[in-house]
C-alpha cells in the first residue's frame, strides 16, 4: 500500500478549542469534524472535562490538520521535534497569516525574503505549536 498523505496531529491540554478558533481566524481553517469528550458514547466526563476536544479535523488549504485535547491529567509536553509547515503558492496570504498567528506567539524567525527564493518565517504559537510559513517568490 502506498503512502497517501501525512497530516499533523496537534495535542493540547484543555486549550484545543481556543487553538481551533485561532487557526480559523488567522489561517482560514475550516472545521470539518469536532467531537468533545462528553459526546462519546457512554461518556462519564463532566464539566470542563466533558467540553475538551476528543478529536477535530480542520481543512487548511489542501491539507488536513487534526487536533485534540489530552485526557484530563495527561498533559502533553511542549516539544520542538515537530513543526507544521504551511506552503503557499505565491505571497498573497503569507504576511496576513503570519501576522495573525504572531499574536501571543514567539517569533523565532521573522517573515522575510530568503536566498532560496521564498518568503519564510517561523514561530511558536501561544499553545506551544511550532509553525513554518513558506511562500515561493515570483521568479
Amino acid at each position: 500500500m502506498a503512502l497517501k498523505t501525512v497530516n499533523a496531529y496537534l495535542n493540547f491540554d484543555g486549550t484545543a478549542s481556543d487553538a481551533i478558533a485561532l487557526y480559523e481566524r488567522a489561517l482560514g481553517a475550516n472545521v470539518q469534524y469536532l467531537q468533545r469528550f462528553g459526546e462519546m458514547p457512554g461518556s462519564t466526563f463532566t464539566g470542563d472535562d466533558a467540553n475538551r476536544v476528543m478529536h477535530a479535523t480542520l481543512a487548511l488549504g489542501s491539507g488536513t490538520l487534526m487536533i485534540s485535547d489530552s485526557m484530563p491529567g495527561a498533559a502533553p509536553s511542549r516539544g520542538t521535534a515537530i513543526q507544521v509547515c504551511i506552503q503557499y503558492d505565491g505571497t498573497d496570504d503569507v504576511d496576513r497569516h503570519f501576522a495573525a498567528m504572531s499574536e501571543g506567539a514567539q517569533v523565532t524567525m521573522p517573515l522575510e525574503n530568503t536566498f532560496w527564493g521564498a518568503r519564510f518565517g517561523t514561530l511558536t504559537d501561544r499553545y506551544g505549536v511550532n509553525w513554518m510559513f513558506n511562500a515561493e517568490l515570483p521568479k
